[in-house]
């Protein structure tokens, strides 16, 4: 991990860039995820990095682990925490980055266990934050010996974890807007669809709509598919 200042800066600036270009790029969200924590990790040269995210949709908020390089199963099983809970819980209700020497000698660190079956030792959190200062999640790297992170070391995992939060935010928003698309195109091919039903059969349109949907079971086939082939037939 020792490395020239200029040639450190360099890695971070590409890992910047490789994450910036996922923004723009065709990838789903778990794909970013892996994008995310492996470029972080081969950037720093930690042992594992992982990448934790504020679940809104629990009552109160939880945070999930979403992705790791880690290929230790016990790392990578589903891991849940309460938004104030253990190290992850702090960096992200206080929003601040975290630094623990040695985990293993850590009160707020619980999992250590883990810790020594994977040979972890030194570690910094950093907040994942997003638009209007809220917190998005938490970036964790972990070292396999003793190190010293550096207010560079920080300040440039701060910047990673500030683009892996406006790639998230993107790629969400792009995704959120496909699934809106693909909604109105399917209602739209429903409703023309059921006109025609309507005039076909001297249907109404609820009798319309629930042909189409008993079609739709009976076939094993979305109600999109079988309003399209109706759709088809008459133009033909």
């Amino acid at each position: 991990m020792e490395k020239s200042p200029q040639h450190t800066y360099d890695r971070y600036i590409k890992a910047l860039m490789d994450i910036g270009q996922a923004i723009t790029s065709e990838l789903f969200l778990e794909d970013l995820f892996k994008l995310i924590v492996m470029v972080t990790a081969r950037v720093t040269g930690v042992e594992i990095c992982s990448l934790w995210l504020v679940d809104e949709t629990e009552n109160p908020p939880v945070i999930r682990l979403k992705a790791t390089q880690a290929i230790d199963r016990e790392y990578v099983k589903d891991r849940v925490l309460r938004m104030h809970e253990g190290v992850v819980g702090y960096v992200a209700s206080t929003q601040r980055p975290l630094v623990i020497d040695n985990v293993l000698a850590n009160e707020r660190f619980k999992e250590k266990e883990m810790a020594a079956k994977l040979g972890l030792v030194s570690m910094v959190g950093v907040p994942l934050m997003g638009r209007e200062d809220k917190v998005m999640g938490v970036l964790n790297c972990f070292t396999a010996k003793p190190h010293v992170f550096s207010e560079t070391d920080i300040n440039m995992l701060t910047a990673v974890a500030s683009q892996a939060a406006v790639a998230i935010h993107n790629t969400e928003l792009i995704i959120r807007t496909r699934v809106i698309e693909q909604e109105l195109k399917s209602r739209k091919v429903i409703e023309r669809a059921k006109e025609i039903l309507m005039h076909r059969r001297q249907m109404s349109g609820e009798d319309a709509y629930r042909w189409i949907q008993k079609r739709s079971m009976d076939t094993r086939k979305s109600m999109q598919d079988v309003a399209e082939a109706i759709v088809l037939s008459d133009e033909l």
